[in-house]
């Protein structure tokens, strides 16, 4: 004897789907909703194409989960809540993808100026130029930890001295340098505004 699903309602068809893995069972089901599904994600999202994927994409999930899929409240009920998370997700999913192109873009569409490599290539040589100026002892230590990364306690242990003499040859070095960068940019700033 053939069955009428359109006679049935959506918890029997449920159960047929459930015991019998009735594809009929689930077309008449995916029949009912389809149309008010797709109106729902059409509504929150940019496309009908992206509203279709993802209404087959929470039928699909419907079927997989038929075996234990056991609803509180109606059918259209769970698929209409299944549509809002679905949306939220894809929306998210977006948005990240959108923000990480947008700083790509950005990140591959800065090309420093000619000038400005000139103003950085002008303030390294300025900066060695200070380094080189500072007692022998000082540029030492300061090399160590800056252009080696060395720590504190290995230029005191390298070079035989305390950890307090280390930070007070860092500290000179730091206090010449700024100082000399300062009355160097000083003038690089004089002659950039004056060409």
């Amino acid at each position: 004897m053939e069955k009428h699903y359109k006679d049935l309602n959506d918890e029997q068809l449920l159960e047929l789907i459930r015991q019998d893995d009735d594809r009929l069972a689930f077309g008449e089901l995916y029949n009912r909703y389809w149309e008010k599904i797709f109106i729902l994600a059409a509504n929150a999202l940019a496309s009908p194409e992206e509203a279709e994927e993802c209404v087959q994409d929470i039928f699909f999930s419907l079927w997989n989960r038929r075996k234990q899929l056991h609803l509180q409240h109606s059918l259209y009920t769970y698929l209409a809540v299944a549509v809002k998370y679905r949306v939220i997700n894809i929306l998210d999913k977006a948005y990240r993808q959108k923000q990480r192109a947008s700083k790509m873009l950005i990140e591959d569409s800065y090309e420093p100026s000619a000038e400005t490599l000139l103003l950085e290539k002008e303030l390294l040589l300025r900066l060695e130029n200070a380094v080189n100026l500072l007692p022998e002892k000082c540029k030492l230590v300061f090399r160590m930890s800056r252009e080696q990364g060395k720590t504190h306690k290995q230029i005191a242990e390298e070079l035989q001295i305390s950890e307090k003499t280390v930070n007070n040859h860092l500290t000179k070095a730091l206090k010449d340098i700024s100082n000399n960068l300062n009355t160097s940019i000083g003038t690089v700033a004089l002659c950039f505004f004056l060409t």
